[in-house]
């Protein structure tokens, strides 16, 4: 017997009722019919899928591509007290059985797999055993070549199709030009799909883009004018870490986050983030995803993105609850050929890829036909070294890897640390007595650790943390001394990516079957960093617009709020501009910077005011750099 949705939504989510076009989505796929939902970021996709699932008996299979938001969204379930499991990476053979019977007679109602998960005949096996009340692919542009995020797994989804025939399907995603949904609707074979749209428009967002030599300035300048939540994006970990670095030093109250930080220190940063203690987060493009805080004001591109989905999508994590926000672009010439370099230079061709994955099975002594069994930490940046890899297309050249399942890519910190004590018993008791503050950190490790003094072994810093009541950077501190002081042989390892092996070893037999797509994929890249590069020189078309035009919506209207638009207002307004600048500089001699917090004026038209008054020789610049009237 079917359970009423509204209220399902009510008891889970607390709302009193749908958006958009949920209820009517949520309704045929309840009635059994295959869907096609396009909703914009903010727009409640996963609420589409995850009522039915609930509505219905029976479970629902979700196929997603990101273990993080996987993650996420089944910890946020389990919190609500719905049962919910996922198959990511790495789980050992006898847990995946456990978890799979779970799904067959447990009474759970949601499973999240991965498209490589469901080309495992294990999985397919127990599919065919469940009670399947629906089955939802979210993100499903990755089916598309056309898609920013295509993943050839992807393809192999309608086979779900042929294993539980009958069930409807979801196809879900917010980021679908008409070709990508076109492809959408042939790759998942949808049967006489329903396609529900909600505007993307996000009438709340002022979209602006800022050409500028000096960044840091106007960085502070948006965060000292919208003093509330904001992202701030880079594209690289070492730039989250200076640049938040530059802002705390400037009183802002900013923090960095980026795939390198340990999953402690990122639940820790996140949290801050999300209660507010954490004013600016300086983050790599990941963060953000599937995480639902609605009063982010500002959200700042440090850098270019690689492709205009990515930037709707980031850019819309702004004001998710209604109210006005701002997404703004900060760029120059440097910074667009910098992009061009680091996305289109960097792609990499066939034979590379060839090279790379040669390298990375001899980085990992791996064998003609071998298969690891186990996640390996990975040292990206000592690999690329060691076999001298350009960085940037190395990561490339990962990521197809990954697209194709040829391997398993995910950003994860972990670190090895290993501890020996080399002295002597007494050595070590003449030692404890001479170091007061850290002899109780060392009983601690000789108590925790039998057999440390007679083999190398492995210390877990972060229950030693909890049992010193010592932060992990003072424990390091202790060890690197007793190192250095001949007491102990201390080890440090880091990785901040793991990889899993998904296929044999058979080198150019391995990549060979997807050489073609490679190319092609290429080729889409190009297209996507060239209208990306194309929004950053819009002049006449609102931004909103031209945003909307470029995912199939034809009909849009004028924002009347993006920086296009109100250039053309602030021409109108600022026709007596020169007056009042010529006022002001009768009083005493001006930067164009205190000019325009003055005047309120449009930074572009008055620096067009000010280059007519020197050509007119009404004005001239001072050796201060500050603007004064012609004696």
């Amino acid at each position: 017997m079917q359970k009423e949705p509204r209220a399902i939504l009510n008891k889970y989510w607390g709302h009193e009722d749908f958006r958009g076009s949920q209820r009517a989505i949520i309704d045929s796929v309840v009635s059994g019919k295959d869907v096609l939902a396009l909703l914009p970021t903010g727009g409640g996709k996963s609420v589409c899928y995850q009522v039915p699932a609930l509505a219905m008996e029976g479970i629902c299979v979700v196929i997603s591509p990101l273990v993080a938001l996987i993650q996420d969204q089944v910890a946020q379930l389990k919190d609500k007290g719905i049962k919910a499991v996922a198959l990511t990476g790495g789980i050992p053979f006898g847990e995946l059985n456990d978890l799979l019977d779970n799904c067959v007679y447990g009474n759970y109602k949601l499973l999240y797999l991965s498209p490589e998960r469901l080309q495992q005949s294990m999985v397919q096996e127990r599919l065919q055993q469940m009670n399947v009340n629906l089955v939802a692919v979210d993100e499903a542009h990755c089916i598309s070549q056309w898609g920013n995020d295509f993943r050839p797994a992807y393809l192999d989804c309608a086979k779900v199709r042929e294993l539980i025939p009958d069930i409807p399907m979801i196809a879900l995603t917010a980021t679908a030009t008409p070709k990508v949904v076109d492809d959408i609707v042939e790759n998942l074979k949808l049967q006489e799909v329903e396609i529900f749209k909600d505007s993307f428009s996000r009438p709340n967002i002022i979209f602006k883009v800022k050409h500028t030599q000096d960044k840091h300035y106007h960085v502070k300048k948006y965060l000292t004018k919208i003093p509330e939540s904001c992202i701030v994006y880079v594209r690289s970990r070492k730039l989250s870490v200076s640049l938040a670095g530059f802002l705390s030093q400037h009183k802002f109250n900013a923090d960095f986050f980026h795939g390198g930080v340990s999953k402690q220190e990122k639940n820790e940063k996140l949290n801050r983030w999300l209660v507010d203690k954490t004013r600016v987060m300086v983050a790599t493009s990941a963060f953000g995803m599937g995480v639902d805080k609605p009063n982010v004001r500002l959200v700042v591109h440090y850098q270019i993105p690689d492709s205009l989905e990515s930037y709707f999508q980031e850019a819309g994590r702004a004001g998710r609850d209604g109210k006005p926000s701002t997404a703004v672009i900060l760029t120059n010439h440097e910074d667009e050929e910098r992009a061009k370099q680091q996305f289109l230079s960097a792609l990499p061709s066939v034979s590379f890829v060839k090279q790379l994955y040669l390298k990375l099975c001899n980085y990992f002594q791996i064998s003609y036909g071998e298969t690891p069994s186990v996640t390996l930490p990975f040292k990206f940046n000592a690999f690329c070294q060691q076999y001298g890899f350009n960085p940037n297309m190395a990561l490339n050249a990962l990521r197809v890897l990954d697209q194709n399942s040829i391997i398993s890519l995910s950003e994860r910190y972990s670190e090895k640390v290993m501890l020996k004590f080399v002295a002597s018993k007494g050595g070590i008791f003449h030692y404890l007595e001479k170091s007061k503050k850290s002899a109780p950190i060392i009983k601690t490790i000789l108590r925790t650790y039998g057999g440390i003094t007679e083999h190398e072994t492995k210390i877990n810093i972060q229950l030693l943390s909890k049992k010193t009541n010592k932060s992990t950077k003072d424990l390091k501190k202790v060890l690197n001394q007793l190192h250095h002081d001949g007491i102990a042989e201390f080890t440090h390892e880091t990785s901040d990516l793991e990889i899993s092996f998904l296929v044999p070893r058979e080198d150019d037999r391995t990549i060979n079957p997807f050489a073609k797509k490679i190319d092609g994929h290429n080729k889409v890249k190009h297209t996507h960093m060239q209208a990306m590069l194309d929004y950053l020189h819009v002049s006449k078309t609102c931004r909103s617009v031209y945003l909307l035009q470029y995912f199939g919506e034809k009909n849009a209207e004028n924002c009347g709020t993006c920086d296009i638009c109100t250039r053309k207002k602030n021409q109108v307004a600022d026709k007596n501009l020169d007056k009042k600048v010529m006022e002001l500089l009768k009083i005493g001699p001006y930067t164009s910077r205190a000019l325009e917090k003055i005047t309120g004026a449009n930074e572009n038209a008055l620096l067009k005011t000010l280059q007519k008054l020197l050509e007119d020789e009404q004005i001239f610049l001072n050796h201060k750099n500050e603007y004064t009237l012609s004696t």
